[in-house]
């Protein structure tokens, strides 16, 4: 039984977690209900934490993708938890607000930063992201989201309200 509990501890902790997604602010690709699974070795393990108390850094590092739906630890205290956006914007990548999001590959400035990447959500309601929080240190990023195990409605009780057509849903292709 110990075996087991560590193995089951140590895989959830090094290779997989499991989110609960609680706004709509990816949707519709992510809704509210989404159990989903979120590669911690996408972008190579992390070894510490920014502000912990080993030094932080990751062993067989890849970079973000632009377009990839990234899970990352909020930069913000009074915003606790792990947040869930798509990356638009790359290190080196310049980024321009207004109506839309304008970005310039290649060129420095909001971005600019080694290991800085700018975070969206899908709805322009939700203000959870870049827009508000400033570009998300590397160091942040817990992983790529994987899949959308399973859904349920909240509005439903537990035994009820699951979403058959949401079921191993691949959100990033």
């Amino acid at each position: 039984m110990v075996a087991a509990t560590l193995l089951v501890l140590g895989f959830r902790s090094l290779a997989f977690t499991v989110y609960t997604v609680e706004g709509n602010c990816l949707a519709p690709v992510l809704q509210q209900g989404d159990r989903i699974l979120v590669n911690r070795w996408s972008y190579g393990l992390r070894t510490g934490r920014p502000d912990g108390l080993f030094s932080y850094g990751r062993v067989f590092a890849r970079r973000v993708e632009r377009g990839d739906i990234v899970a990352f630890d909020s930069p913000v205290d009074s915003l606790p938890g792990v947040l869930v956006c798509r990356c638009r914007a790359l290190p080196g990548d310049t980024v321009r607000l207004g109506q839309d999001l304008l970005m310039i590959p290649g060129r420095t400035a909001t971005c600019a930063a080694e290991d800085y990447y700018w975070m969206e959500s899908l709805s322009p309601a939700s203000r959870v992201d870049s827009r508000v929080l400033g570009p998300i240190a590397e160091s942040r990023i817990v992983g790529r989201v994987c899949c959308v195990l399973y859904s349920h409605d909240v509005a439903y009780p537990f035994y009820d309200g699951y979403r058959s057509d949401r079921l191993l849903l691949d959100v990033n292709p």
